[in-house]
């Protein structure tokens, strides 16, 4: 079977992750890259062995490729996908999808008139860890409460207090601690849970130039409630917790699940097996795969990713978290 042929946008850390988890996944392969600068492009490439670098984006989304994965800013995820889909290019578009629902619409229109795939890289929701929680819920009873937490001290954070502020904290670029860390949390309960039955509610800590730090989502479901906490200023300390009735489940991190808890109300706790792997964007890769070989739609993922712009429109709208892309013309 001839692998399906990758492009990769950007040459951060994340697609060098991405990269690694392609050359794990049977039937794919990473043929080019795209980049700005040919220097960074060119050490990108030597790094994984990708044969074809490209500066020009025409010429790279008319290369041979089969599917674009797409690591640009935030306010460039719809950019680079209606131009993908214009020339045929299946998407795997890094999260959060799309800067709002908006955009997101126009993301989904576009593929499904291409006849691409369009797919969210969401790496809890492919990852064996969600099943295995699903697979337990029965166990813990009537469900009552969820407080899923994602706080993640960024790596640029103490730059941003030195008082140089980079792009990962700059909310012209569409990012906010709520696009970057806290689309996982709101992802996994989606995923679990289904769409809130209720009104949202929230708040955010928002920082001297703007950008969002941290923040606390309500999601109500009939007589339990989903509190999902998010921040890059400061780093989590316990796990996100399940709780029903009669027990419990602990989630060591939800991005990258490495340890699953099942709490008896009575009796000892007891580890929820599932086939971890620290590279568990291999995952997404397998199920876009799939996708594109089967001729399958995409659309049950992208329920998911649209309620996702849902609950993301609405705690921006909350907290005054708004973004240049919020104003343009769809």
């Amino acid at each position: 079977m001839t692998p399906v042929r990758f492009g990769i946008i950007g040459t951060n850390f994340v697609s060098d992750w991405l990269a690694d988890a392609v050359s794990a996944v049977d039937c794919a392969v990473v043929s080019a890259v795209y980049s700005r600068t040919a220097e960074k492009g060119t050490a990108f490439a030597a790094a994984h062995n990708i044969p074809a670098v490209y500066t020009d984006m025409e010429e790279f989304l008319s290369s041979d490729i089969d599917a674009v994965y797409i690591a640009s800013p935030n306010m460039l995820h719809m950019e680079h996908t209606l131009k993908a889909a214009f020339h045929g290019k299946h998407v795997l578009c890094e999260k959060p999808i799309a800067s709002n629902r908006s955009e997101f619409e126009r993301m989904r229109e576009a593929a499904e008139k291409a006849g691409v795939v369009l797919l969210e890289a969401m790496r809890p929701a492919f990852d064996t860890a969600l099943e295995a929680v699903r697979e337990n819920l029965p166990r813990i009873g009537k469900l009552r409460r969820a407080s899923l937490e994602f706080c993640q001290y960024s790596s640029r954070y103490d730059k941003y207090r030195a008082g140089e502020i980079l792009q990962a904290f700059r909310p012209e670029f569409s990012n906010s601690s709520l696009m970057d860390i806290g689309v996982y949390p709101v992802h996994f309960a989606l995923r679990l849970f289904g769409k809130p039955t209720g009104e949202i509610k929230s708040n955010s800590v928002i920082l001297p130039n703007g950008f969002e730090g941290s923040g606390e989502i309500i999601m109500p479901y009939g007589d339990a409630n989903v509190t999902v906490s998010y921040s890059k200023i400061f780093d989590s300390v316990t796990p996100s917790v399940i709780i029903g009735e009669d027990g419990a489940i602990t989630v060591d991190k939800i991005s990258c699940t490495s340890k699953l808890t099942f709490i008896p109300r009575k009796g000892q706790p007891e580890d929820i097996p599932f086939a971890y792997d620290e590279q568990n964007m291999k995952f997404e890769v397998t199920e876009f795969v799939r996708l594109i070989e089967s001729g399958e739609s995409a659309e049950y993922h992208l329920q998911f990713s649209e309620w996702e712009m849902d609950v993301l429109d609405t705690v921006r709208a909350q907290n005054g978290v708004i973004f240049p892309a919020d104003f343009e013309e769809v």
